[in-house]
């Protein structure tokens, strides 16, 4: 379930989930790319993960981070997970694990060689009672929050935002008063995406949030793909499935559709 986040770290973590679910057999869940970075921390067994299509990427891990991405990963499971998810902000990979979000764009990787003073977390939650296990998360985030000279210029921040909403890319370059190529080399320089790509994963990630609850119709009108058709598209190019074979087999299990890995 779902924990509140300590204000100091609102601005960085998007979500923090608890979870500890028996999903009735082993199988392989789709986890979906969004805006945000994800950072799980299983209990128990190792996390196995990969991207789908790229074996190389898949292995068991203690603690997973992975950056922003256009493409789904696949974690196989026994039928049983338990552990911490968390959703980080773009800002948030500066501030707790001091490195900006481009350096982990299309990682998979573990938390300790991202900042090996958190290197302990996975062995600390593994002797914490489950009722206990978000906050001795945050308090280890808290611990490691950086001052805000990690943080990005606030025109870059306030253009990540604004393309996440799903402006476009040219009305954000005149908003912060930026050429388009400028805009798009900052915010490669800090995601690891194009403007264009950021902007196409908020879309992707507001869709989530409505399929099932309305007709895909209309769906694809409320968040701004051409029509029914594009929406699909767009599902299957970056959940590798349509939204109605999401649906029906990859139902999220961590939190209400929520973004990233949702794995657990």
């Amino acid at each position: 379930m779902g924990s509140p986040v300590h204000p100091a770290l609102a601005p960085y973590v998007a979500s923090l989930t608890a979870y500890d679910v028996d999903l009735g057999a082993p199988g392989v869940h789709r986890g979906l790319p969004g805006t945000t970075l994800t950072l799980v921390l299983p209990v128990g067994e190792p996390l196995d993960v990969g991207w789908a299509g790229t074996p190389a990427a898949r292995a068991r891990r203690w603690s997973t981070v992975s950056g922003l991405h256009v493409g789904p990963a696949q974690i196989h499971h026994d039928g049983h997970q338990t552990g911490v998810q968390l959703e980080l902000t773009t800002a948030g990979a500066r501030a707790l694990l001091g490195v900006p979000a481009a350096a982990l764009a299309g990682a998979l990787v573990e938390l300790g060689d991202v900042d090996p003073a958190l290197r302990h977390l996975p062995e600390q939650l593994a002797g914490t009672r489950a009722e206990d296990r978000g906050a001795v998360v945050q308090q280890a985030l808290l611990a490691r929050l950086r001052g805000t000279a990690a943080a990005p210029r606030a025109e870059v921040g306030r253009a990540l935002a604004a393309l996440t909403r799903g402006a476009r890319v040219e009305q954000v370059a005149a908003e912060v008063g930026y050429s388009r190529r400028h805009l798009a080399d900052l915010v490669r320089a800090e995601c690891g995406l194009t403007p264009r790509s950021l902007r196409r994963l908020g879309r992707f990630e507001r869709s989530r949030g409505v399929v099932g609850a309305m007709p895909l119709a209309e769906a694809a009108y409320r968040c701004g793909y051409a029509d029914q058709a594009h929406l699909t598209r767009e599902w299957v190019a970056l959940a590798g499935c349509a939204p109605t074979t999401w649906l029906r087999e990859e139902f999220p299990f961590v939190q209400d559709r929520g973004s990233g890995l949702d794995a657990g």
